[in-house]
């Protein structure tokens, strides 16, 4: 149980992505419905929509507050972007939650969290649509990570489908600890939220940590300071969902997303510097490191 393993390509090697062949239309590859975005924080909806695009998704659905749609419908013309009525603050109200079951029942893995502000609005939503779908893969991030607590109940109905990507911080709302206590044993706290929402966890850090709900782990290590950055952690949800849309299980599509994300940084760190990268530079370097993983 102790045992931590490390994430690298030899270990994704023997765990391959489910094959698409050549001949592999859009609806084989997947649906994907990212729920995400506020007036404050559009991009969130953005770099994690076209991240799960670029880990090989074929259909992307972006749920965004009504008063920025139009313009993600314009910034990712590759998306179905709906607009949903939106909470007093900017984002989405939780009124929305029965359009989004209807919507995310014909999707193969739903992403909740990326640039969502309102914390109360976000619990809400969260909670009734865990009561409302059954059958997508779910993944929850940022603002749905912090009242997770009080989603206990909901999320074991989706034992075995769901990962969560929080950072130290969201770890320790999370689990109701100091964020120094998750830095001291970011392995302890990964343990203790597998456990608690029986959800592989991705714990982000300067080494990420992977854990299932049994206690199994692993750890990546190999990435760089500039993946400290904003919307990196709405790149890799994105990640995430993609590879889950695709087929692959929480586990996989964790352990390869964050391999993906962190050697992309590592390769815009050798061409740009070891900081000042953007997030949405990672975007494009995705299917390269990926191709180098199946194709080497």
């Amino acid at each position: 149980m102790s045992g931590v393993r490390s994430v690298t390509a030899e270990l994704l090697r023997g765990m391959p992505l489910p094959r698409l062949s050549e001949d592999s239309d859009k609806d084989e590859r997947g649906r994907v419905l990212v729920i995400a975005g506020s007036r404050e924080v559009p991009g969130g909806a953005l770099l994690a929509g076209v991240a799960a695009l670029r880990a090989g998704a074929g259909k992307l659905q972006i749920a965004t507050a009504a008063g920025i749609a139009p313009h993600l419908g314009l910034a990712v013309p590759e998306a179905l972007v709906l607009a949903l009525p939106e909470s007093p603050t900017g984002g989405i109200a939780p009124v929305a939650a029965k359009l989004l079951a209807e919507r995310a029942q014909r999707c193969d893995a739903i992403l909740l969290g990326p640039g969502m502000m309102d914390e109360a609005a976000v619990r809400d939503l969260a909670a009734r649509l865990l009561e409302a779908v059954a059958g997508p893969a779910i993944v929850l991030d940022a603002a749905a990570l912090m009242h997770v607590r009080e989603l206990q109940e909901q999320l074991r109905g989706h034992s075995g489908r769901v990962v969560i990507t929080p950072h130290a911080g969201e770890m320790a709302g999370l689990l109701g600890l100091t964020r120094t206590d998750v830095v001291n044993d970011p392995l302890g706290a990964a343990r203790k939220a597998a456990a608690l929402t029986q959800a592989v966890v991705v714990l982000k850090g300067g080494s990420t940590h992977i854990v299932t709900p049994s206690g199994e782990a692993w750890s990546f290590t190999q990435g760089g300071v500039g993946l400290a950055t904003s919307g990196s952690g709405d790149t890799l949800a994105g990640i995430v969902v993609g590879l889950l849309a695709r087929g692959a299980t929480p586990l996989q599509a964790a352990l390869w997303a964050v391999h993906l994300h962190g050697m992309a940084g590592n390769r815009l760190a050798e061409t740009h510097g070891s900081i000042g990268f953007l997030a949405r530079e990672l975007l494009a370097e995705i299917p390269r490191v990926m191709t180098d993983l199946v194709e080497p």
